[in-house]
């Protein structure tokens, strides 16, 4: 076991390199219209600067997780600090839009390798009774990402043009990847002596490539038939993985382990549940409320930084409180929450949204650390990678599934014109319907939360 020192140098590396992935891909997103005149790019094109990183990192989450399982999460967490660091560079000197997306799908591959790791590493240094503490600090650095980049992420745009946020990953991940190098000597790999199964892994990527593009773009019909192809090839996967010495994915996890099972189930319903609320809102505040960008950014900023504030101390009580209790308590609070966006309208205050957006903060806040904690402690440590690789695999699938959600309804009650003073009744409409299917799936995700039982092998053992 790593000394306080070591440990306490772990958790701000881990911290560091989750503050980034949120902070560059917020930050990017203000800078779209930007990088679409420059390369002159169309709405499709200029969306995959941002999918083409949230694509990768979903499907070769599981993968890497268990290969960090085999050779090493350290390893594997320097080279992915490596990968995003030299990626970063080369999507800030990008000569084209085409190299952009490129150069943003190899971000996202060294994302999900620090994904499918940074909290593995934590769990692997700290002891039971301080790990939920140490997971909700990690949670508080993502939410503090989310919460700077409207600001900074607005400013270096202005004063230093987009390509100075591609410096950020750089100036953070090499320096971070060199002191855990030089300073750590201990390497984690409880399933060293297993044999990677490549052919799961191809398997796993096409599949889950297929269906997390085709949901991204339904209703298509093309989309259709890909979200078909993928969920057909998941079902595949998990009947090969069934049959394997050396799985990538041990099927056995959900099948034998209930609160490893049904806490990941929790945690993708919570994310298909809120991902797609800024979405919705940044949208209603620009075209019903009529602000400016900034103005409804620094209104949506009330969430995440209601989320870093809470997320800290959630992670602590659930060292001592029963995870699943705490979880619970955050879902239903989102709920409410739910219940309370439905019926807004060009007439809805700016203070009772604001209300509203710390409720919801304070809600996911609640359910997050102590949700991953429960994860991570449910399962053996030779599963550590994976297990951080699926719980990242499920927010990240429950983010495309959110948006997908969103589009549909959005698509249903406005077809294919663009959001205009003629139908703003219909996308007022829409918002609601959006939030009503998000608290019914709120609800059903309260029971499946609370179903999971209490705390089991918090020891890793």
């Amino acid at each position: 076991m790593p000394n306080s020192k070591e440990k306490s140098l772990i958790l701000v590396l881990v911290m560091i390199t989750s503050f980034i992935t949120p902070f560059i891909g917020t930050s990017v997103n203000l800078a779209l219209p930007i990088i679409s005149n420059l390369y002159h790019m169309n709405a499709v094109t200029m969306s995959w600067v941002t999918m083409s990183v949230l694509l990768s990192s979903a499907v070769f989450l599981v993968p890497i997780g268990k290969l960090a399982d085999i050779i090493g999460r350290k390893r594997v967490f320097i080279w992915g600090n490596i990968v995003l660091s030299v990626s970063s560079i080369f999507c800030a000197i990008s000569p084209s839009g085409t190299f952009l997306i490129v150069f943003r799908v190899i971000q996202g591959i060294g994302s999900a390798m620090m994904y499918a790791t940074g909290i593995a590493l934590i769990t692997s240094v700290f002891p039971p009774n301080e790990r939920g503490k140490a997971i909700g600090l990690n949670v508080t650095a993502v939410y503090i990402g989310l919460s700077a980049a409207p600001v900074i992420g607005g400013f270096m745009i202005s004063g230093m043009g987009w390509r100075s946020l591609f410096y950020v990953p750089a100036a953070l991940g090499f320096p971070s990847a060199i002191t855990l190098w030089l300073t750590v000597k201990t390497e984690w790999a409880e399933a060293k002596n297993e044999k990677f199964d490549v052919w799961g892994s191809v398997i796993f990527v096409i599949a889950m490539s297929a269906f997390m593009y085709g949901l991204s773009k339904l209703p298509d019909k093309y989309a259709i038939l890909l979200t078909v192809f993928g969920l057909f090839g998941l079902i595949l996967f998990v009947w090969i993985e069934n049959r394997k010495k050396y799985p990538v994915l041990d099927v056995s996890l959900f099948k034998q382990n209930k609160l490893f099972a049904f806490s990941n189930a929790a945690a993708l319903i919570n994310y298909a549940t809120t991902f797609a609320i800024t979405f919705v809102l940044s949208l209603y505040l620009q075209y019903i409320k009529g602000m400016t960008p900034r103005e409804a950014g620094m209104l949506l900023v009330i969430q995440p930084i209601l989320m870093a504030i809470v997320a800290s101390w959630s992670g602590k009580l659930s060292d001592t409180k029963d995870p699943r209790v705490l979880a619970s308590l955050g879902m239903a609070v989102i709920a409410i929450g739910l219940a309370l966006l439905i019926p807004i309208g060009s007439k809805t205050s700016t203070t009772y949204l604001g209300i509203v957006l710390a409720l919801l903060g304070l809600g996911f806040g609640l359910f997050s650390s102590p949700n991953t904690n429960a994860i991570m402690g449910s399962v053996e440590k030779k599963y550590l990678g994976l297990a951080s690789g699926t719980v990242a695999t499920m927010r990240l699938t429950g983010q495309v599934i959110s948006m997908a959600i969103a589009t549909l309804v959005v698509h249903v009650y406005l077809g294919n014109q663009s959001i205009n003073p003629t139908n703003f009744r219909a996308f007022i409409n829409g918002s609601a319907t959006i939030f009503a299917i998000f608290m019914v799936l709120s609800i059903g995700g309260i029971w499946i939360s609370l179903a999971r039982g209490s705390k089991i092998n918090q020891g890793n053992l």
